[in-house]
């Protein structure tokens, strides 16, 4: 099963929950665009209406059995974003990609176990979505800085990915698939886990992390990339190096306690299992090329 297979239905059908909002409808243009199938969208009390030629439902299970939808994006506003990936998870779909930001915490808790229940996956909260390039995306990725190739790139940052992905392009590599991991504390997808996927992909030649200060979440990585003896190279990129502790970088996650979280320690524990680290994005194209 390739990493396309377990992530994503043989045929994406998605549907926008909040599309009628001013994101919801600019990204589900740009989707459309990009080639992705939009079925339906939802915006409780605007069923009935049309966006971009996308039929509206009141509610999740209208849209599936009116349309067949078998994965959503979320554009819903925090206050009401609970809600609103409870009924994508009670519908089975699978992923659910959830762009919103300032999800409180717990509500995030408790939707990720009821992902876990239900079978389906969470990419996010908080995430700039995935792409699988020139094929079709899922969030809010500008197309024009990735094409399609043999490297994967897990990120916790947006305009990172932006950035690392279009040094990679200028230097003739492509993305078998980008995916945003989420910048809130608690995500419904982490590293280890699309890590599991790539492992047996045998188009993934790559897997570029682009990790950030706080959590633990590239320590966690670099000790399942050495108790497994990953057998595909490795190359990352930690931001915040000027953060200062206690002081929180953009993202919810983004905040060192301690001497827990900082660049240094996710540096050095990645270095111990061998992973490539880049001083600056633009040193990611010149490790690809040692190692494919």
């Amino acid at each position: 099963m390739t990493v396309i297979n377990e992530l994503l239905p043989e045929k994406v059908k998605l549907l926008v929950q909040g599309i009628t909002g001013r994101e919801g409808s600019f990204h589900t243009q740009r989707m459309l665009e990009y080639g992705t199938e939009i079925v339906a969208g939802v915006t409780p009390g605007k069923g009935g209406q049309y966006v971009h030629g996308v039929p509206v439902y009141n509610t999740v299970r209208e849209a599936v059995e009116e349309q067949g939808a078998n994965c959503s994006i979320i554009f819903v506003p925090a206050k009401f974003a609970y809600d609103a990936v409870l009924e994508s998870i009670y519908a089975r779909l699978n992923p659910i990609v959830v762009i919103t930001e300032g999800i409180p915490t717990h509500d995030t808790i408790r939707l990720v176990e009821a992902a876990k229940l239900f079978g389906v996956r969470i990419i996010g909260p908080n995430t700039p979505g995935l792409i699988v390039p020139e094929h079709y995306k899922i969030g809010i990725m500008p197309g024009k800085y990735f094409k399609y190739g043999d490297v994967a790139i897990l990120s916790r940052s947006g305009t990172l990915t932006y950035e690392i992905s279009y040094a990679m392009i200028k230097k003739g590599y492509g993305q078998r698939i980008v995916i945003g991991c989420g910048g809130d504390y608690i995500i419904g997808t982490n590293f280890i886990e699309l890590f599991e996927i790539l492992k047996d992909d045998k188009e993934t030649k790559a897997i570029v992390v682009i990790g950030e200060i706080g959590g633990e979440d590239e320590e966690k990585l670099a000790d399942y990339i050495i108790e497994t003896n990953y057998p595909k190279p490795v190359i990352a990129y930690v931001a915040g190096r000027t953060a200062k502790p206690g002081k929180r970088m953009g993202h919810a996650g983004a905040i060192i306690v301690g001497s827990a979280g900082t660049v240094a320690s996710k540096v050095n524990k990645l270095s111990s299992a061998n992973v490539k680290i880049a001083e600056r994005p633009s040193d990611v194209p010149t490790l690809l090329k040692e190692v494919i």
